[in-house]
């Protein structure tokens, strides 16, 4: 390779020239080629180098110091750098070197004089050798690996002067604060003062996850592209943002008559400058529970990004694979035809959560393996892929958020393309051989590396030649075969995942789902359809939706003011406003809160759950029974899939109880079916004798994709919660299938369950609720209602498992209803205006949402005026972004909320709604919808150090509290079908607010 670009020139002022061979620490951000100050110091400190001083890397025996104990960590690299240099920065203003010293450190290859002029050009083209290449990478990679490559001029000075100067400050203890200066050389930001890789543009306040793979880590394995998040648009070589650790790369361009147009990642600052790559400009951004679609300007024609992450809840098979769809296309915008290019790469960080361990990868052409240099692609529909993978795995581990077995795929297709190549090794090497020829060499990388050394990438390029149009599609994934590890009556083993016995092997799985693109996009656009028509219908056949998620093109005119703004909403009501306060909307007349005015209520709550669709769906996975562990209700020729969640970030437990329980109303909605399926491993595990409880267990297994039980019975402890949950869900189950045999399989289990609560739920004493990150309370309104609503549910399945015997259900219906009572006199503030956060609390109030179910279910427990109560109350408490969890804290929970606003009359429904749509508008939050953030302020995370990031969570199957309702009304109906508020089972669907 003799890409001369990848040197730094460098100019001193006392006529002094650096040519520093990527002048570095190098990486993905576009920051200047420099070693931290702070890493310096630290790298000195721990490597024990002590004749080097770090503020002064310049003098003689510092940068000797520090050459000779780069020769003894990388010998193998400084073979190749004999003449190894640091160089640091002077002030322009004072012609002096900074002192405390600038916070950085360029690394330089070599030293050369110059007396004023220098002729950069000359210099580049002097090129470099692939070995000094490598060993300035692997010396970055090792000491400084998250910044980039590139020429600079640096004001430098005189060397000896330098060195004069510091040791007389060191005498004097002298300080001379100033900021150094390193001026890139690079034409395109001179114009138009472009230097923006990828999107970092706020083209539109929409939640976009990086627009890369937010993988629902190993659960459900169906990694949901771009599922939208709180950053705008970001797509690519960012961190993949609801992950923590090392930045997964995804790099995407698209060559216009010889000029290559980044419209995903930043793989190109790995690069010098170019003048034939530019930023693709972000144009707009849409979305629905199926796509995230984004369109750029590239010259004369626009490209269009669409990744498709099909939520198909009822389509077992389909729904198993851990795939998803990159399609994209181009079209000419001057009636025009363009020779189009098409490149794309994924780099080796997606499998491995530490930069150490070797990763090995392999070509496929369907499932024949490729091996040679210089391949030619053959048959047009052939499906290439890439397949990496740790070459040390750990089965049924995870380290920071990334499976430690199975493999990371990468396919495409030539599809139309005249000429189709591939590519894998370092990416600096692939994308400049793209950039220089716009198509790669065919080559399968054999040398086998960390993903931190020489960053391996794997690519693909399409060659359309002139055209007006244009379009590829790519399938990616991360693949683990065995899936999950579980316990049951058989002993410990590994399940396969659903879809070996769908397609059977990885090869004819992703050969089935890359050439059902065309079916996937049909029935995907059937659920999407479907779901538009179920929000119109709950808000009133009559109104006309909209469902747009774009920016309005003009903002509301109480925007941006803090001055207070007095307005008038579409119906009539009065309000003030105030952005610099957190109150959000308020009645002039008393002060409450109203919902954010001028904001369809539908359309505001169909983004919300056109948002949440991939979320739910990306925590899940399908895994085949074990061959005769079935229970009496799954047939053991694995007719029915069991199925596992993973706990996404806030601690990983496998089938969380309490996490299961606030996505139930998507499950009820969507496919009630898979509430069966996530219940049944739980079922299995404690009626095979597993857990010695007699509460129900709080979830299968401490850590994902381990669903090993917890035998010593030491789960966390929740016993009330998790009791009444498994009996809610279960019930919930049978009411929307009508299935008995369900029930009467479960019931002597479910009557354990409801045992404990009949002891322990009206004083449920110091004890933990799904909230467990608020802490434990004792005597919880909230956690105690959940018990008196669970057996209330009691009651009707004892009327089906026990129908010979009516007293059963008739005593838990009437204990039910006498704990109710006695529940009211502690619960009601002496006002009677709102329940309190624990009994007798007076100064307290919380979001009583565990009453949700007992509407969802018409059960009669709660009667009318407590759901009156509640909906007129919140409105007193509500901030800008919604109704804080209780009265300790100013956050909220989304998925609970929703479960609030079902609970309410319209007018507080809107509010809670409007406010949760706002939120998702205005939110600093930067990863996967989040379902604890702040409800004053910028929305963002909580403030409480000693809560994690609540990111990706699929309880934001929460947010189809309003359609569970509603499908509820029409499978099995309600007592009373009310418009308005009302009593226990009424279901509340007007269109006022709509």
């Amino acid at each position: 390779m003799t890409d001369v670009c990848v040197f730094a020139l460098l100019q001193t002022a006392g006529g002094e020239e650096v040519r520093a061979l990527q002048s570095f620490p190098f990486g993905w951000n576009r920051q200047r080629f420099k070693w931290s100050r702070c890493n310096v110091r630290i790298h000195t400190i721990i490597q024990e180098v002590d004749d080097a001083a770090p503020n002064n890397l310049m003098s003689g025996d510092s940068e000797w110091a520090m050459r000779e104990n780069f020769r003894k960590l990388y010998p193998d690299a400084m073979e190749h750098l004999p003449h190894l240099r640091f160089i640091e920065p002077l002030n322009p203003n004072t012609e002096k070197f900074a002192y405390p010293a600038e916070p950085y450190v360029f690394i330089c290859d070599v030293v050369v004089r110059s007396e004023d002029y220098i002729d950069i050009s000359k210099e580049m083209a002097k090129g470099i050798t692939q070995a000094e290449w490598d060993a300035m990478a692997e010396l970055r990679d090792a000491i400084a690996k998250d910044e980039g490559i590139g020429w600079y001029a640096v004001h430098n000075g005189d060397l000896e002067l330098a060195k004069q100067e510091r040791e007389a400050w060191d005498e004097e203890d002298g300080v001379e604060e100033s900021n150094g200066v390193a001026h890139r050389i690079e034409e395109e930001q001179k114009m138009e003062g472009k230097f923006s890789r990828g999107l970092n543009d706020r083209v539109a306040r929409l939640q976009v996850d990086n627009a890369g793979l937010e993988q629902g880590d190993q659960g459900q394995q169906q990694i949901v592209m771009a599922t939208l998040s709180q950053l705008t648009l970001q797509l690519g070589h960012q961190q993949s943002l609801w992950q923590p650790g090392t930045p997964r790369g995804w790099e995407g361009l698209v060559t216009v008559d010889g000029i290559s147009y980044e419209y995903l990642g930043t793989g190109s600052t790995t690069l010098p400058k170019l003048s034939n790559l530019l930023p693709a400009k972000p144009l707009t951004v849409t979305y629905d529970s199926q796509y995230s679609n984004f369109t750029f300007a590239a010259g004369p024609v626009e490209i269009t990004a669409s990744f498709l992450s099909s939520v198909l809840p009822t389509d077992l098979c389909r729904t198993s694979v851990p795939l998803s769809y990159l399609t994209t296309s181009v079209r000419s915008t001057d009636a025009a035809s363009h020779d189009i290019q098409f490149y794309s790469d994924v780099n080796a960080a997606w499998v491995a959560s530490e930069n150490n361990v070797t990763i090995q990868w392999e070509l496929y052409e369907g499932s024949n393996l490729i091996n040679a240099s210089g391949h030619v692609a053959g048959d047009p529909s052939s499906i290439y892929s890439w397949f990496f993978y740790l070459q040390q795995a750990y089965e049924f581990a995870e380290g920071m958020d990334v499976a430690l077995w199975g493999n990371f795929t990468y396919s495409s297709s030539p599809m139309d393309a005249q000429n189709f190549s591939f590519d894998s090794g370092p990416s600096g090497n692939v994308r400049y051989q793209y950039f220089m020829q716009h198509s790669l060499q065919g080559v399968v990388d054999s040398d086998y590396r960390p993903f931190a050394t020489r960053e391996p990438v794997f690519a693909y390029s399409h060659d359309f030649g002139s055209v007006s149009s244009a379009s590829v599609r790519y399938s990616i994934g991360s693949v683990q075969q065995p899936i999950v590890r579980y316990l049951s009556s058989e002993g410990v083993a590994p399940l396969q995942p659903w879809w070996t016995q769908c397609y059977g092997d990885i090869h004819q799985m992703i050969d089935f789902h890359f050439n059902d693109f065309e079916q996937t996009q049909v029935l995907a656009a059937r659920f999407e359809n479907q779901l538009k028509a179920d929000v119109d219908d709950y808000y009133g056949a009559n109104m006309a939706m909209v469902f747009s998620n774009s920016t309005p093109s003009t903002s509301p005119p109480w925007a941006n003011t803090t001055q207070g703004y007095n307005g008038t909403d579409k119906y009539g009501n009065h309000y003030i406003f105030n952005s610099g306060n957190g109150y959000g909307f308020l009645d002039p007349q008393n002060f409450t809160g109203i919902a954010v005015p001028d904001v369809q209520e539908a359309e505001a709550y169909y983004s919300i759950v056109a948002l949440s669709a991939r979320q739910i769906m990306g925590a899940y996975t399908l895994a085949i029974p074990p061959s005769s562990g079935a229970s009496s209700n799954l047939s053991s020729n694995a007719t029915d899939p069991l199925m596992f969640q993973k706990e996404i970030s806030s601690n990983g437990n496998t089938n969380t109880v309490d996490v299961m329980f606030p996505a139930m109303p998507f499950f009820l909605y969507a496919n009630p079916d898979l509430l069966r399926y996530i219940m049944e491993p739980l079922y299995q595990n404690q009626e095979g004798g597993f857990y010695p409880n007699a509460y129900s267990m709080h979830d299968l297994g401490s850590h994902y994709p381990n669903a090993t039980g917890h035998v010593e019975g030491n789960d966390e402890y929740m016993p009330v919660e998790e009791s009444g949950n498994m009996i809610l869900m279960s019930y919930a189950y049978y009411k929307f299938t009508s299935n008995t045999s369900y029930l009467l399989a479960h019931y002597p289990k479910l009557q354990q369950f409801a045992s404990y609560l009949l002891d322990f739920t009206l004083t449920p004493g110091n004890q933990l609720s799904t909230d467990d990150f608020a802490g434990r309370l004792a005597n919880q309104t909230n956690l105690a209602i959940k018990g008196i609503v669970g057996i209330a549910a009691m009651a009707e399945i004892a009327r089906i498992c026990s129908a010979d015997d009516p007293s059963v259900a008739a005593s838990y219906a009437s204990t039910a209803a006498a704990y109710y009572t006695q529940w009211e006199t502690y619960a009601l503030d002496p006002a009677r205006t709102h329940t309190v956060l624990a009994y007798q609390w007076r100064s307290s109030y919380s979001l009583l949402y565990n009453i949700y179910p007992a509407r969802l279910l018409d059960l009669p427990v709660i009667p009318a005026s407590l759901y009156a109560r509640q909906s007129a109350f919140y409105p007193s408490v509500s901030q800008a972004f919604g109704v804080p969890l209780d009265s300790r804290h100013s956050y909220t929970k989304s998925d609970e909320s929703m479960w609030a606003a079902a609970t309410c009359e319209p007018a507080t429904r809107r509010l809670f709604v409007n406010g949760l749509a706002a939120w998702l508008n205005a939110t600093s939050t930067d990863k996967a919808f989040s379902d604890l953030f702040e409800t004053v302020g910028d929305g963002g995370y909580p403030v409480d150090e000693n809560l994690v990031d609540f990111v990706a969570r699929p309880v934001v199957g929460g947010h189809f509290s309003l359609l569970a309702l509603e499908k509820g009304r029409r499978v099995f109906g309600m007592r009373s079908e009310s418009r308005g508020g009302g009593g226990g089972g009424e279901i509340n669907r007007t269109v006022a607010g709509g």
